[in-house]
C-alpha cells in the first residue's frame, strides 16, 4: 500500500487509479452505516462516497506520509462529508440509520422486506441510545473494520480512548437489549463482564 500510496501522491493516474479502487468499497461501506440508502438533499450514501474519494484525489498532493494510517486520513474527510450530508437536509447528524448488507438478496418476497424494514429499524433504535462518539466508533470499528489505532486518528483521540469507548457503547447495546427482552441486567453481569474483557485484549 505504501508504494501505491507513494506513487499516488506523485502524480501517475494509474496508481491514482488503483488506490481509489482500493479506498472506494471501505468509503461506501462507512457512508452507507451513517447515511443508509434514503436518497438526500446530496444525493445518496452511494453519490457522497463519490464526493469522498474525489476529495482524497484533491488532498493527495498535499498529503505527507508520515508513517501514519491514510486509511483514518479517508475516514477523516469521509467523517466531514457525512456530517455535510446530515446538515444539508438540516438533520441531527447524531440520528443513526442501520447498515444494509451489499450482497444481493436470495429473497426478495413482501416478507422478506418486511423483515428487513424491521430489522433496520431495530438497529436504528438501538444505535440511537449511543453517544455520537460511540456510534462512530462501532462504525469505524465494527462496520468498517478499522484498528484502534486508526480509528483514534479519524476521530482525534487515543488508541485506549477508543478501546474504552467502544467498550462501553457495547455494554449500553447488551444492557438495551437485555432490558428489551425482560432479563435482568445484574443477572447477566458475570456473561457481559467476560465478553467485555475479551473485546478489550482484542482491541
Amino acid at each position: 500500500m505504501e508504494t501505491l500510496l507513494r506513487a499516488a501522491v506523485a502524480g501517475e493516474p494509474h496508481a491514482r487509479e488503483r488506490l481509489l479502487a482500493e479506498i472506494h468499497p471501505l468509503v461506501l461501506r462507512y457512508c452507507r452505516a451513517r447515511l443508509g440508502r434514503q436518497e438526500t438533499l446530496m444525493g445518496s450514501a452511494d453519490d457522497v462516497a463519490q464526493e469522498v474519494c474525489l476529495a482524497v484525489v484533491n488532498a493527495l498532493p498535499g498529503y505527507t506520509l508520515r508513517g501514519l494510517s491514510f486509511r483514518a486520513f479517508v475516514y477523516g474527510i469521509a467523517a466531514h462529508k457525512v456530517t455535510d450530508a446530515f446538515r444539508a437536509i438540516g438533520r441531527n447528524r447524531s440520528e443513526p440509520v442501520a447498515d444494509i448488507p451489499d450482497t444481493p438478496l436470495t429473497h426478495d418476497g413482501p416478507e422478506h422486506h418486511l423483515l428487513q424494514a424491521e430489522l433496520t429499524e431495530r438497529l436504528g433504535s438501538l444505535l440511537h441510545t449511543l453517544t455520537p462518539r460511540q456510534r462512530e466508533v462501532l462504525v469505524l470499528r465494527i462496520a468498517v473494520g478499522l484498528s484502534a489505532e486508526e480509528t483514534a486518528q479519524a476521530v482525534g483521540s487515543t488508541p485506549g480512548a477508543v478501546r474504552v469507548t467502544q467498550h462501553r457503547a457495547l455494554n449500553r447495546l447488551r444492557r438495551t437489549i437485555l432490558a428489551a427482552a425482560g432479563v435482568d441486567a445484574d443477572a447477566s453481569a458475570d456473561t457481559v463482564s467476560d465478553g467485555d474483557a475479551d473485546l478489550d485484549e482484542e482491541g
